[in-house]
């Protein structure tokens, strides 16, 4: 198998897939960019090293990225070297194992997405499953049990090599951004393009024992949702699954975060069920959205206004690519509309003197009476003394969003 991992066919790809995600440098420092001159030079040296069983991975950076209850998630960033040997390893190992992922599985798996995994939950409710078991894994990936993940990966993989780097790369340590190195005595670094898989392989467990129960459930990666026909039943399947997954899997159950509630209270991939069995966006993920435009429209950033608005189309399009499947059209109308006046708000801004705003507004098309009684407020700007948005959205002033 480690042939056939090492093969210039499998290698290239895997090195296409690493230089298209880009991404920052590990502890060495090297780009994706500096890696083709390293690799002609050091290449025969690392496969032969890979070859042989010898090749330690460098130990990940670890970085923390914030999220929006104030906490921070950590993640790992292995060097771009790694990156590509943990991607030619998957790109031979996911085979093996695909095949016998549960259907109910959606996450970092090729043609299934996190919309199929909502609509799953959807279908359930239509069913009558209108209770749910809320399981939530505390620090799952920082949590995973090694030897348990060892011994699921040598039913499918019979390369002691293989399995060895694997083990290697899974207690190669993490290096704190103060410099402080920690061992990795369990758990998968988050960030490396074999955890995905690594991942789907220790909840596979899981998944089939659910299905061996008979339940409805969908999972994305960690987040799961077991769907019941009433709440005495969740409350029994929250107490089985809390002892499989802490007594099988050598998992934690956050009790805090983890419930058995209606279907409605339940939060999955940032929708809930809403009215009629609808899936729509959660006031969290409304509020998340509103967040970053404001970050990124913040008035006093001094970037240029076609700086703002790429970057600001940029989040927006992925915002409701991904959400966009939930609500009404007047939802999406009336999101757009504040983006749009927020974009307003910061050219407004920008022009500062009330000459500069005449002049902007005048060569807009703006009629002069609107933009006279506008250049002379002294009011912060609001919105109160702005020409009307519908008189700007003729004139062309518009936030280049998509509408």
């Amino acid at each position: 198998m480690m042939e056939q991992i090492l093969g210039r066919k499998n290698l290239l790809e895997a090195w296409q897939r690493v230089k298209s995600n880009a991404g920052a440098p590990g502890i060495d420092g090297m780009t994706v960019e500096a890696f083709p001159a390293f690799s002609r030079e050091h290449w025969p040296r690392i496969r032969s090293a890979l070859m042989e069983g010898t090749y330690d991975p460098a130990p990940v950076r670890r970085v923390f990225i914030p999220k929006p209850d104030g906490t921070q998630r950590p993640l790992g960033v292995p060097t771009v070297l790694d990156r590509v040997i943990q991607q030619a390893l998957a790109q031979v190992l996911t085979p093996r194992f695909e095949c016998g992922f549960s259907d109910h599985s959606y996450g970092f798996r090729e043609g299934r997405n996190a919309h199929q995994a909502v609509r799953e939950v959807e279908a359930c409710w239509k069913t009558g499953h209108r209770h749910a078991v809320d399981c939530d894994l505390k620090s799952f990936f920082d949590t995973v049990n090694h030897d348990r993940l060892m011994g699921q990966l040598r039913e499918k993989i019979r390369d002691r090599k293989v399995l060895g780097q694997i083990r290697r790369y899974l207690q190669a340590g993490v290096v704190l951004p103060d410099g402080t190195r920690e061992a990795t005595p369990q758990g998968v670094p988050q960030g490396g393009p074999l955890s995905p898989l690594l991942a789907n392989i220790t909840l596979d467990p899981l998944d089939k024992e659910l299905e061996r129960r008979g339940h409805r459930f969908a999972r994305y990666a960690d987040d799961f949702l077991v769907m019941v026909k009433s709440v005495k039943a969740a409350e029994r399947v929250m107490a089985s699954l809390t002892r499989f997954v802490e007594g099988r899997l050598k998992l934690v159950v956050n009790r805090a975060k983890s419930k058995a509630a209606p279907l409605k209270q339940c939060a999955f991939l940032g929708f809930q069920i809403g009215a009629q069995g609808r899936a729509v966006w959660t006031a969290k993920a409304h509020a998340g959205f509103k967040r970053r435009v404001r970050e990124i429209t913040r008035r006093n950033r001094g970037h240029r206004v076609q700086d703002v608005i790429d970057e600001l189309k940029r989040y927006v399009t992925g915002w409701l690519n991904y959400f966009g499947i939930s609500h009404t059209y007047t939802a999406l109308l009336e999101l757009d509309e504040w983006v749009r006046r927020r974009v307003r708000l910061y050219h407004w801004k920008q022009w500062k003197q009330p000459r500069t705003r005449r002049r902007h507004l005048l060569a807009l098309g703006i009629p002069r009476e609107e933009v006279h009684m506008a250049t002379r407020s002294r009011s912060r700007p609001k919105g109160d003394g702005l020409p009307s948005s519908a008189a700007m959205e003729r004139s062309g002033m518009a936030t280049g969003t998509g509408g």
